[in-house]
Formats: C-alpha cells, structure tokens, sequence
C-alpha cells in the first residue's frame, strides 16, 4: 500500500484487549474527496480501528499515517488537532446552547475568554451556509434540543468543518432518519467530497445506502481487512455478505434447546381490537406492523403491559385479558425484545447468563442459575457462534447486533405463545440480521406468534404474513395481505417511505 497516495493509511494494525485480539494486521486507507464505506459484521473491529484514526485509542502495533507524517497515538492527539471529525449517532452537541453557539465553542480556546455573540453568528453562518444555506438564514439562534436528528447532524458537520477538518468519519447517520432526510444528507455529502475533497467514511449495515452514497469499501473480518479499497460496483451484495463471514442464516437455532412454545392443544389465538378493527395473532405467524410510533407503540404497549388506556383490548380464544404489568404478560406466555435494547432489554450488570436466562426464570419464577441453566446457555452460544470470553462476561463484552441476538435468544425455551418485536434489526449488519430471521423462523416454526413492528419495509415484505398499517397520526390505515406486500404498497398505506 502506498501512504503517500492516501489521506489517511493504516496499515498492519493490531490491537487487543486482553486476550481478545480485535485487530490483527488491518489495513485500511482513505483518499481525499472519496466517500469510503467500512464494513464489517458486529464485533469485525470497525469502531476499534476508527478510534485508532482519531488517535482516541493507541494501537499496539502497525503503521499510521494522515497527511503524510506518521501518527504516534501514544501522544494523545485529538481528532480535532488531525483534521478527523466523527460524527456519532448520539452527538457530542449541547443541546441547551444554539447552533451559533454549538458551531463557535471550538474555536473557544480558553474557558476564561470572552464570549462575543455577534462573532460567533458571524462565524456560525458562515460556516452553516457552505452546507445549507437556508438553514443558515433560518436557524442559527435556535436551540439545538429543538432540532431535528438531521439538523443537528448538519450542525456538527458544520462545526467540524468550520474547525479545520478535511475528513469525516459518520458512524450510522441514517439509523434514525426519514428517507427524505437521509437523501438530504447524502446530497450534503456528495457535495463535500465533491466540491471541498473532504474524505467521509461511512459506516452502515443498511446496503442500499452504501451503494446510494459509497464508492468505494473496506470489509474487515475477525479484525483483519477481507477487502481493501474494492469499488462498490465490482461486488454483488452476496460477495460482502460472504466476505463479512457471515451465514445468512443461522441452522443450528433451536436445536440446542427446543423452542416449546406451544403444545399441540395449546393453540387459540390472540387478538387485539380497537373502534372496530380487530387483528388476529394465531399461533405460527408472522404479523407486522407498519408506521410511526403514534401508530404502533400504544398497541404494543397493550399488548405487553406496559401501559393501559390505550384503547386496544387484548384477547386469548375469546377471554379477554387483564394485563396489568409486563409481568402479568409474561404469565400470559407474551414476551417482548424492546427497541431500547441498552435501556429496556439488555441487563447490563448482570452476566450473559443472567441475560440468557432472564425470560425463563420470569416464566418458572426461578432466581437461582442452576447448573442444567448453565449447560443450556452454553449451548445457546454455541448453536449462534456467539463468541463470548465466559458465560460469566458482561453483555457490553458484546457486540451490538451480538446483544440483540441474546435478546431473541432468551426466548428460545420456553418459547412464548406470542413474541413481539420492535424494531429487532435495527443498527445491525446484513449478515447478523439474516441470524436474527432465522431465530425468529425457529419461533415460528414451534407455533410462537410473532407482532413485529418495523421502519424498514423491505423487511416486513419478506417475513410478514398480514401488516397492519398506520398513517403518520397513528390512525388505522388497514391491512395488507400476503403476497400483496410490497414497498411501494406500505409507502403508499402509511404515508412514510422507508
């Protein structure tokens, strides 16, 4: 690899924790003015090698090199002081200060200096219009708790910009945007490299947005580079699925520990209904839901306990149920895997074990780990090639689509009479989330029902049976039916492209 020719050049990095070797003589580089996408299943090493670019995160060996000068990331050297900006799904802005206030603070070089608000407009604006100029004219004295996710992006790519830097490292941009927001950042990007040669790596699972805004990609596998600097359109989704060394699904799911969800008499159906509209759940289904949160939430917080007065009565062979908790919905054989895995799914205290289990000892009230819970766990790691130091590990040892797969794992045995899912994928690589489909399958295969709620429309074209679809106020837009589920067909029901 010539380093002279790349912005950025890292080449044999190796780095470890511990025992676990994450990087094992990666190469990676970037040019000027190219938009590069990293690749990688969860846990590959990619967040490992970007905090080694910035100089956040010393590298044990390996060469490193920006703009030509080696980098010594045992000095300490921000990402400022290298000209590399990251932008992170949850940004490091203030959300209490405005946008020209955010945009001046680093050119702030001293806590004790004084602060000239006419200066720091002037500056903002500036800055702000090279990217949009409307939003410039429109918003530089607004709070940025107020904007938007998109807005605010656009805010700290100012600031980046606007403090010297000539590359941008943007770490899942488009988790929580609209398609017309992503396509609005995406045409801010191209910009940038285009017109100003600022280099953007692009780090995302979602592979019609690669192939929307890369050029080119690096795919790392089990900390080592699968493929360096490949143009885009050389490779089909299968080759970087395969190259990411990950299975599309997952065989072994289930046969470790038998999914039971449902014996054979075991099989009236739930339902939920509101104002005239009734949604069947028989066992062995898949059913969507498709639309905003106003839509969705208030049913899936009905279904599992979460929150009454929502409207939606709940129903099992014609008994209505009184679900009082999430607990009692439990009891009642629903399980739930939560969008807000690190706030409502994940324990991140207790041991994988712990999180393993966590469902069945709910449903058999037990607190104890007894050694035949410890066999079964093992062997659920095994049967997902989940790579965990122990059973005893912390989850955050994990990565993030790993944790999901424990999330849906721990429903596995017992398996509930009904499932629901929000947003399980989301953030997750291509390969992880064909494991996850698979383990979902495995559910449904044992006679679980499964409620899914997701933005991602493609996905619930190809495993949902019946969606029932909301528009952007939450109202009951009707159903659609397989095989008449297409993309276009739910952008067209709820009103919302995904």
């Amino acid at each position: 690899m010539d380093d002279a020719a790349y912005l950025l050049g890292a080449r044999a990095i190796h780095k470890s924790f511990g025992a676990t070797h994450v990087l094992r003589g990666t190469d990676f580089a970037v040019a000027a003015g190219e938009i590069h996408a990293l690749l990688g299943g969860n846990g590959a090493g990619k967040s490992t090698l970007l905090k080694i670019a910035t100089g956040s995160l010393r590298r044990d060996a390996g060469h490193l090199r920006y703009r030509g000068l080696d980098i010594d990331a045992a000095e300490g050297a921000s990402a400022r002081d290298l000209g590399i900006a990251v932008v992170h799904q949850e940004m490091a802005l203030l959300p209490a200060l405005t946008v020209a206030e955010n945009i001046h603070l680093p050119h702030q070089r001293r806590g004790a200096a004084l602060f000239r608000p006419r200066d720091a407009a002037l500056h903002a604006r500036a800055a702000l219009a090279e990217i949009d100029a409307d939003f410039a004219a429109t918003s530089l004295h607004r709070r940025v708790g107020e904007l938007t996710l998109h807005e605010r992006q656009l805010v700290e790519i100012s600031r980046a910009l606007s403090a010297g830097a000539q590359m941008l490292l943007l770490d899942e941009p488009t988790a929580n945007l609209t398609a017309a927001e992503t396509e609005r950042l995406f045409a801010v990007l191209r910009r940038l490299a285009g017109e100003r040669g600022i280099a953007i790596v692009f780090v995302s699972h979602r592979m019609r947005e690669i192939r929307q805004i890369a050029d080119v990609c690096t795919i790392l596998r089990d900390g080592v580079s699968a493929v360096f600097r490949a143009p885009l359109a050389t490779l089909s989704d299968g080759d970087i699925v395969a190259a990411m060394g990950q299975s599309a699904a997952v065989a072994a799911a289930g046969t470790s520990a038998a999914p039971s969800a449902a014996a054979a008499d075991d099989v009236a159906a739930f339902a939920v209904a509101r104002d005239g509209v009734r949604l069947e759940l028989p066992p062995g289904r898949i059913v969507g839901l498709a639309g905003a949160p106003a839509g969705p939430l208030p049913l899936i917080e009905a279904v599992t306990g979460a929150r009454r007065g929502t409207g939606w009565c709940v129903s099992r062979g014609g008994d209505t149920l009184d679900l009082r908790s999430p607990l009692s919905a439990v009891r009642h054989g629903i399980g739930l895997v939560s969008g807000d895995r690190a706030g409502k799914g994940i324990l991140a205290a207790l041991p994988i074990v712990d999180n393993l289990m966590a469902a069945t000892r709910v449903q058999r009230r037990r607190l104890l780990v007894r050694r035949s819970e410890s066999d079964e766990a093992a062997g659920l790691l095994g049967a997902l090639r989940i790579k965990a130091a122990s059973l005893w590990a912390l989850p955050s040892s994990l990565s993030g689509g790993t944790q999901q797969k424990l999330l849906i794992a721990r429903w596995l045995d017992p398996a509930p009479r009904l499932l629901v899912l929000e947003e399980p994928t989301r953030g997750v690589d291509i390969g992880t989330k064909r494991d996850l489909y698979a383990l979902v399958r495995a559910l449904v295969a044992a006679g679980t029902a499964i409620l899914w709620w997701s933005t991602e429309y493609a996905e619930l074209a190809e495993l949902c049976d019946v969606v029932l679809a909301f528009d952007s106020k939450g109202t009951v837009n009707g159903f659609l039916h397989r095989p008449d589920i297409d993309e276009a067909r739910l952008a067209h029901a709820t009103g919302m492209v995904a």
